[in-house]
């Protein structure tokens, strides 16, 4: 069953993007897809967005204060979940693309965030699931009273299981609206733009609330209030979402990224020894009539990394997966590879983001929260929401004014390249932690001048915590530029057919960045503390030196700089090479990656 393909088509035709229903049948464009069916998304992902970060953004404060864990101990289980949130949707991505399809991978993930959520808003809200209150004004003064094994364990549990919710939810939900615009079709391409800019708006929306209302709630109401509702508003979301059903379109699985690299690596082993042919033409490669039917292009033999080219050289034998990969494939995974190096100067700057809901938290815990005549007193975490909203203001204004202005001077499309901008963000994180280094030594002072000698013992410093303002918003202006710009990177030089991979790269900075600063906060707190030393990290800030062990960011943030140059000097961009092929009776331009023209001369600039 075909529907009409004439350019720029009409509601009666059937989408040309391979999209069915969800048993497999082609759809008419006027019934599933299309902004009708991407609200429900968007509004699933303001819900969930507030859930996440309503648990994330003041989960230190509650292993803390509730569960009576020390600052590193607290930090470090903060930046452990967070990180393994960041690590599994590149399993959950794997599963939707090769097996379940992302619509059944959601819809089972869902299930399980929502039991993960359940389970810790009970872990929260029991008596017999919670050590008894400590601090000031209670039996246990100092806290000594620890969380048992089997309240650590059941919220530990949860914890760990809404992670692996969000490994089902993360990774599809956003392709799931992307899929609902054909992209074949002009009107609903340009519709596409539109979504992921509401998308954006819906992300930025929920983790606003979840940083100024949900922590407010948690902070002076409590935390059963403050975790039922996030729950309560991830099972709305999950049922708006599941509405939506009847107008949703789907694409079908296909093989995994991970297994067509394996192969490629794979079959370059085991042909190590083979010598490579003269001529690449004589490389393994499908008839390009078969790419024109999938509506993509074969790629090109490049040089670079010829090891791997050998797993398309012909021998005669299997021609299995695992023994002969085409040229195509080959460059697919020469391009994935060669973006680990950008991948890895990604790593420190990840971690500097595992500051914000940790330690620079912790610090707004010692000042005073107090504002207004009547005495409002906000929660530390709150200052989280000035990130969102620098962030934002700053994306407009790189978009609307900064990259017309670079347009002018270097006449790139972009303003400046994806590495140069990239540059300008891991610069910010400098100038961050240099700023917060200074700012808490100030802060230290004035907590000794005063005689507040003890962070645990409840009196604050008479310092106003808006003096840690400038290091918040700074790190929303350095996420506009290196966060968006590592997304976009990823995402435009990952090839065609492995876009989802690339996006995970993401993921994956963000994940081992918080297990990088899990590591470096217990490594620093035992180096320093070593001889009967309190060491740099105490659980009594006011004698800690966190300025010292921000100045040591500070600096591992120039080594990381460097190395990015470095990175930057050898990296060679791929070029779009733009052609005509035959698509079965009418002529399609196709777009295909490979490195720029200038091989053995890489881009310097950033």
């Amino acid at each position: 069953m075909a529907g009409k393909l004439e350019a720029g088509g009409g509601d009666g035709e059937y989408t040309q993007d391979g999209t069915t229903d969800l048993h497999g049948n082609p759809i008419l464009r006027s019934e599933r897809g299309g902004w009708r069916a991407c609200s429900f998304v968007v509004v699933y992902e303001v819900f969930e967005r507030m859930a996440y970060y309503g648990i994330s953004s003041n989960l230190v404060l509650y292993l803390t204060k509730q569960l009576h864990q020390g600052t590193v101990l607290s930090a470090n289980n903060v930046t452990n979940w967070v990180g393994t949130i960041w690590m599994t949707p590149i399993i959950g991505a794997y599963i939707a693309d090769a097996h379940l399809g992302r619509y059944r991978t959601f819809m089972v993930a869902s299930v399980i965030y929502l039991l993960g959520m359940i389970l810790l808003t009970m872990a929260v809200s029991l008596p017999s699931l919670k050590p008894a209150k400590c601090g000031v004004g209670t039996a246990d003064l100092n806290c000594d009273q620890k969380a048992s094994s089997v309240q650590l364990g059941v919220f530990f549990l949860a914890l760990y299981i809404l992670a692996v919710g969000t490994g089902g939810t993360k990774p599809n939900i956003s392709t799931i609206g992307a899929d609902q615009f054909d992209e074949h079709e002009p009107r609903e391409r340009r519709q596409k733009l539109s979504f992921f800019n509401w998308w954006m708006f819906s992300i930025f929306f929920g983790t606003l609330f979840a940083n100024t209302v949900l922590v407010y709630i948690q902070d002076k109401i409590g935390w059963t209030v403050g975790y039922a509702l996030p729950t309560v508003g991830l099972a709305v979301s999950i049922a708006i979402f599941t509405a939506g059903t009847p107008f949703y379109r789907h694409k079908p699985t296909s093989e995994s990224s991970f297994a067509k690299m394996a192969g490629v690596i794979v079959a370059a082993v085991r042909k190590c020894r083979v010598p490579s042919p003269v001529d690449p033409r004589d490389l393994h490669e499908i008839d390009p009539e078969q790419y024109a039917k999938k509506k993509t292009s074969p790629l090109p033999y490049t040089p670079n990394f010829s090891v791997l080219s050998k797993a398309a050289v012909r021998t005669g034998g299997s021609t299995s997966r695992w023994s002969l990969s085409t040229v195509t494939q080959v460059e697919q995974t020469k391009q994935m590879l060669k973006m680990l190096p950008v991948l890895g100067i990604t790593f420190v700057p990840s971690a500097m983001l595992a500051q914000i809901n940790t330690l620079f938290v912790k610090q707004g815990t010692t000042l005073d929260r107090h504002v207004g005549a009547h005495g409002f007193e906000i929660p530390p975490a709150s200052l989280q929401g000035f990130v969102t909203i620098s962030m934002l203001v700053s994306v407009v204004l790189y978009d609307r004014l900064f990259v017309p202005f670079m347009r002018r001077l270097t006449r790139n499309p972009r303003g400046i390249s994806l590495l140069q901008r990239m540059g300008v963000g891991l610069v910010l994180h400098i100038v961050i932690m240099a700023i917060a280094s200074v700012t808490d030594r100030y802060r230290l002072n004035v907590a000794h001048e005063n005689g507040v000698f003890d962070s645990k013992a409840g009196k604050t410093i008479p310092l106003s915590i808006f003096v840690l303002l400038p290091q918040f918003v700074l790190m929303g202006v350095a996420d506009a530029f290196l966060e968006v710009a590592k997304i976009e990177f990823f995402y435009d030089q990952a090839p065609e057919g492995m876009k989802s991979l690339g996006t995970s790269y993401s993921m994956t900075s963000l994940g081992i960045g918080n297990f990088l600063s899990s590591f470096l906060l217990s490594t620093v707190a035992h180096i320093t503390g070593r001889h009967g030393q309190g060491g740099w990290i105490q659980n009594n800030l006011n004698a800690s030196r966190l300025d010292l062990y921000f100045a040591f960011f500070a600096v591992l943030n120039c080594a990381n700089l460097v190395v990015f140059f470095a990175v930057c000097r050898m990296y060679v961009y791929n070029a779009e090479v733009t052609h005509v092929v035959d698509g079965g009776g009418e002529k399609q331009r196709e777009v295909a990656m490979q490195p720029s023209p200038a091989a053995g001369a890489p881009d310097v600039m950033l």
